[in-house]
This record gives structure tokens, sequence and C-alpha cells, in this order.
């Protein structure tokens, strides 16, 4: 087992508006916001630690940059989706009329972005 097998980690999101990224991911994705500073703020859910880090510019990246595991995809969806977050849709990919994608495997995913244009995403697995 290497020295980091069983340390915390810690997610790092860009945000050009921190009061803006404090209230998506209290209000809307349900994390407990535990620190707020001047450069940063750090949520916490399920045990996991996500600095929420101001930037002076952001370009958001066409990849996802932060994700959670979910048991129930499709309530996951609907949650989410009753509080405004509008999920992405992939050319090329089939997706349901909800925005998920099944892989070959089963999983399922979806796909959201923060305030900032950052792509989230949430993956049910299969079995």
């Amino acid at each position: 087992m290497g020295p980091l097998a069983d340390a915390e980690v810690v997610a790092f999101v860009p945000s050009s508006d921190l009061t803006r990224s404090s209230k998506f991911f209290a209000e809307v994705l349900g994390l407990t916001i535990v620190e707020a500073t001047l450069y940063a703020v750090v949520a916490r859910g399920a045990g996991t630690t996500v600095r929420i880090t101001l930037v002076n510019e952001l370009a958001p990246q066409p990849f996802t940059v932060l994700g959670w595991v979910v048991l129930d995809i499709g309530r996951a969806v609907a949650d989410l989706t009753e509080h405004g977050v509008v999920f992405l849709r992939y050319e090329g990919m089939p997706q349901d009329a909800a925005g998920v994608w099944t892989s070959p495997g089963g999983d399922k995913v979806a796909w959201f972005a923060d305030p900032d244009g950052n792509v989230l995403s949430l993956t049910e697995f299969a079995g």
C-alpha cells in the first residue's frame, strides 16, 4: 500500500465568483460549507472535501473535473433538475430523456455544469 492510500482526498474546483459558487454547491448540490475566505470556499459532503478556489480567469475544460457516485441516478437527476440544474447532452452519445448515458458495461453517467461552466458528473455503477 502506498503512503497516501489512507489519506483523505481534497478536490479542487476553480471559480470566478466564490459567492455564486458557494450558493450553488450548498443550496443546489447540498454540500456543507465549512469555511469561506476571500480566496476559497471549502465544502464537505459524504466525507469528501471540495475546495472551490478563486481564480482571476477561467476557461472551463470540456471534460469532467468533479463527480459523484450515486445509488440511483434517475432520482439524483430528478432532484437536481428540480433545483434548476440542466443536464448536458453530447453529440454522438445516446442519452435518455433525462440526459443519462449508459456505458457498454452498464454504468450510467449524467453531466451538468456549475455556474462557471466546470463539467460535473453523476455516476451510478452497474452491479
